[in-house]
C-alpha cells in the first residue's frame, strides 16, 4: 500500500550555507563597512545577529531571511524575538525555526484529510504524520491539499515515500 511521512524538518547544511552566503553578502555591503555586526548558527536551528545599533540588526535579520528562501529554508516559520536584546555595545536577535510537528499541528493534519473525504488513511507517529492510501493519486491529492492550505503555520515536507 502506497504511503508517505508528513514532517517539518530543517536541512541544517542548507542552513549552513545560507548563513555563509549571508555573511558573504554582509562583507560587500557598503552599509556594514566599519561596523562591528555577524550573522552566527547557535544551536541547532537557531540564528544570533548582532549588530551594533536596532535597525541595523533589523537588517540583518533581511538579509538572512532573504539567504534562507534563496536555499529552500521558508523565513516566513522561524519565530523571530520581538525586540533586539541590548548588552553592553552591540543588539542581537535570534531567528529560531521550528522543527518537528507539534501535537496540535498533526492533530489539524489528519482532521483536514478527514474533512476533505479522500480515501486515505493518517495516523499521528511522534512527530510525523503517516498517510497510507490505495492509489498513489489520493496520496498527491492529500500533497495538494496540505501545500494550499493556510491555517498550517509550519513548512511541511513528504519524505519516506513507499509505493
Amino acid at each position: 500500500m502506497p504511503s508517505f511521512d508528513i514532517v517539518s524538518e530543517i536541512d541544517k547544511t542548507e542552513l549552513q550555507n545560507a548563513i555563509d552566503n549571508a555573511n558573504r553578502e554582509l562583507a560587500t555591503r557598503f552599509d556594514f563597512r566599519g561596523i562591528t555586526a555577524s550573522i552566527e548558527l547557535s544551536g541547532d536551528e537557531t540564528i544570533v545577529l548582532k549588530c551594533d545599533s536596532d535597525f541595523q540588526v533589523r537588517q540583518l535579520e533581511e538579509i538572512a531571511a532573504k539567504n534562507c528562501n534563496k536555499r529552500g529554508i521558508n523565513s516566513a516559520y522561524a519565530e523571530v524575538d520581538e525586540t533586539p536584546v541590548h548588552s553592553g555595545k552591540s543588539f542581537s536577535l535570534n531567528m529560531k525555526f521550528k522543527q518537528g510537528l507539534e501535537q496540535a499541528t498533526a492533530k489539524l493534519i489528519v482532521k483536514l484529510i478527514k474533512e476533505a473525504d479522500l480515501k486515505v488513511k493518517a495516523n499521528i507517529q511522534g512527530e510525523k504524520v503517516r498517510v497510507e492510501g490505495k492509489k498513489r493519486d489520493d496520496l498527491q491529492g492529500v500533497m495538494a491539499l496540505l501545500r494550499d492550505e493556510k491555517k498550517i503555520e509550519q513548512d511541511l515536507q513528504y519524505t519516506n515515500r513507499r509505493d
